[in-house]
């Protein structure tokens, strides 16, 4: 039954967080169009928002409140879509299909892609500066947290420096240890970030923190895991993109350095810190398992 509840209460969470983004987006209508059909296109193309869920549910786990938590939610969302538009890219990872649909630069060229993700990483900061002006010092100070540890997950620590090396290493050998820094950098430092900020917005106390900090590097490890085991086993169709890219790349993932059943093995592993380091929780910490278990269980 717990797990049925949550279950509820995260879709309802994720219709909270389609319609916060669609408030956050300028209508396409609105000058100059192109620039915000391309935005609203991968933005609305189909994402599970598992980022933004995890932004609201770390927050309300720890007491805080879903409109204090939304923008964060919402910000961490557009990121995402904006590093995903851009890892699309034919000078990156040059895929045609994402989530199912022709990936931005290939409905509305290169030109327009790259700077629709530029955008999106713009508005996102954008969201996050509108502090409410009856807010008093200690909820702006939380908010101003939050918004530096996602900038800090976003540069050159983070997604970005992990994209570089990611690059860099293309066809050549790679070391579990080198392996480990790209995925915690280029997928899981946002996906802790989501985490952390959301935890700082609702106002954690250092120990809740640091148990949200554990499940957060569990979990963006896992996941970047669980994306290496469905890029060697999955279809176009589960996947939504294509599939086997990343072997025939040359890429480093944990499947071609460790096989197959051990990457399975570490994901679930994983999954079992993720789960304890949130057990203490209890009820409010139930969407946060039941988030765990769908990104480690997911088949696309």
């Amino acid at each position: 039954m717990g797990a049925e509840v949550a279950a509820s209460g995260l879709e309802q969470a994720r219709r909270c967080v389609e319609e916060a983004l669609e408030r956050s987006l300028a209508p396409e209508s609105a000058w100059p169009g192109t620039i915000h059909r391309a935005m609203r296109y991968s933005v609305f193309g189909g994402g599970k928002r598992i980022r933004a869920l995890l932004a609201l549910e770390a927050g309300r786990a720890v007491g805080g409140q879903p409109d204090e938590l939304l923008p964060f939610a919402c910000a961490v969302e557009l990121i995402h879509t904006y590093s995903l538009i851009h890892d699309d890219l034919p000078a990156m990872d040059d895929d045609d299909l994402r989530r199912g649909q022709p990936t931005s630069h290939k409905v509305f060229g290169e030109a327009i892609a790259i700077l629709a993700g530029d955008a999106l990483l713009t508005r996102a900061f954008e969201l996050l500066s509108a502090v409410p002006e009856q807010w008093d010092h200690d909820r702006c100070g939380r908010r101003w947290r939050a918004t530096a540890q996602l900038a800090s997950a976003c540069g050159t620590r983070g997604l970005i420096g992990g994209q570089v090396e990611d690059l860099e290493t293309e066809g050549r050998p790679a070391t579990p240890e080198g392996l480990e820094r790209i995925h915690r950098a280029k997928t899981g430092a946002l996906l802790l970030a989501a985490v952390r900020g959301g935890a700082m917005i609702g106002g954690a106390s250092p120990r809740e923190l640091g148990q949200l900090t554990r499940y957060g590097e569990a979990l963006g490890l896992a996941f970047q895991i669980v994306d290496d085991v469905l890029d060697a086993t999955g279809s176009r169709q589960q996947l939504g993109k294509t599939p086997g890219k990343d072997r025939a790349a040359g890429k480093a993932t944990y499947v071609g350095i460790h096989g197959l059943e051990p990457a399975r093995r570490r994901a679930r592993q994983l999954l079992d810190e993720a789960l304890e380091a949130v057990a203490a929780f209890a009820a409010r910490g139930a969407a946060l398992e039941t988030l765990a278990r769908a990104i480690v269980e997911r088949t696309g």
